[in-house]
């Protein structure tokens, strides 16, 4: 990337975790929530990382930035998780330049998603960027990149059927029970937090197993009343988990806490409970499965639920990679630009440079010289100079090491390219 005058470092990373080498326990380690990543962003800036986006999600944690080295970014990570270099290392991947680039259009088209066509993780992208251009660590590469990909996502979703029918993690989730617990009409259900994918595991369960025995518990009592309200179901206060527990059939829990919210020591069911944990951290702790009339199931095994809507939308993969190709070369071409970007800008400096001083002198030399009119007419000669130049240095068919040297000869330019 030294070329593309984008960076003081040379070249751009993508360094991460997925579901695909990491289980939920290792990514639960490396999960951050919305103050680390702003403790992440702060401490990369400080340590001289140039445009940083961070994506942290159930099922993947990444950096994206402009570094001396990909190592720079894996030891502030680690520095601000709980996770060690060592076990990072093992199921890490980094991806460089162009690589990291194809890297970030597979995440946000979904494509790269541990569900096909799963668009939830363009929210995410969409936020980082905010995050990063709020706290002055987003560039014009990065702003740049991320618009790419929303617009490839965009049109993926709206020209393919990649994301039609039902199968992300909550929906999952519900035809688990469905298909393992019987009678699921007469259970007692228990939801144990009401953000994004407990309010989505909320709907499903109320629209496809017919069920008016669920209660809502969440730390927040006031976002468990809306949605009770919304559904007309009950809501009980956090302090009432240990004894609703011991009522409930089936356990979902979607909090999103940094440590296990439900142990061995909370649940005291004589007969059968189903345990669902979809939450990265995991909430529910292992210890739970001493106990024998305790079945559990975490949101890696919920995501492994295929079905013929899954194969459906594998037909639209190389129609989804059409798109992302299509777009992503608009962008590479955006980006070769910027290699005569600092060579248009001295030209143009120099231009305006000669002009000022023919208007001073024909200032002086007429009475009657129009100074402002000059001005605007120069000013439209200037850009339709520079305009003229950069076209010639778009053209696939020019030599656009050997132009740009001749442009600097023959105007005798000098380049800034911080």
């Amino acid at each position: 990337m030294k070329n593309y005058h984008l960076s003081r470092h040379s070249s751009f990373y993508a360094v991460g975790l997925s579901y695909k080498k990491a289980d939920a326990s290792i990514r639960g380690k490396f999960s951050l929530d919305v103050p680390k990543i702003d403790a992440v962003t702060l401490d990369a800036k400080a340590q001289g990382v140039d445009g940083l986006l961070v994506i942290s999600t159930c099922n993947r944690t990444e950096m994206y930035g402009f570094a001396q080295h990909p190592f720079q970014l894996i030891k502030i990570l680690c520095e601000h998780t709980k996770g060690t270099i060592e076990e990072f290392q093992e199921v890490a991947y980094v991806h460089k330049n162009h690589d990291a680039i194809s890297h970030l259009f597979k995440v946000g088209t979904g494509l790269d998603s541990q569900i096909l066509g799963d668009f939830e993780i363009i929210s995410q992208i969409k936020q980082s960027f905010y995050r990063a251009k709020k706290l002055e660590m987003s560039n014009p590469f990065l702003e740049r990149l991320c618009n790419s990909v929303i617009q490839a996502s965009k049109r993926i979703k709206n020209e393919t059927e990649i994301s039609s029918g039902a199968t992300s993690v909550a929906f999952a989730s519900v035809k688990y029970i469905l298909d393992h617990i019987p009678e699921i009409a007469h259970k007692n259900i228990l939801l144990f937090g009401t953000g994004k994918i407990g309010r989505n595991t909320c709907e499903n369960l109320i629209k496809h197993t017919g069920n008016e025995h669920i209660t809502l518990i969440n730390r927040t009592k006031e976002k468990a009343e809306k949605i009770g309200g919304k559904f007309q179901l009950t809501v009980k206060d956090f302090g009432d988990l240990q004894s609703e527990i011991r009522k409930t059939d089936v356990l979902v829990v979607a909090t999103g806490a940094q440590l296990p919210t439900v142990s061995k020591a909370l649940i005291h069911n004589k007969k059968p409970l189903w345990i669902l944990d979809l939450s990265i951290p995991k909430n529910v702790s292992d210890d739970v499965l001493d106990l024998q009339n305790v079945t559990m199931v975490h949101l890696d095994q919920l995501s492994k639920i295929t079905d013929e809507t899954l194969e459906k939308r594998k037909k639209y993969v190389p129609k989804a990679q059409q798109i992302i190709a299509e777009i992503q070369s608009e962008f590479v071409a955006w980006l070769e630009t910027r290699k005569f970007a600092p060579v248009i800008k001295a030209l143009k400096n120099k231009l305006k440079t000669i002009k000022e001083e023919e208007l001073d002198f024909q200032s002086k030399k007429l009475n009657d010289f129009n100074e402002k009119q000059a001005d605007l007419v120069s000013d439209r000669i200037i850009q339709k100079i520079t305009k003229q130049f950069a076209n010639h240095l778009k053209n696939d068919a020019v030599d656009t090491e050997e132009s740009l040297q001749l442009i600097q000869q023959v105007f005798q330019l000098e380049i800034d390219t911080k």
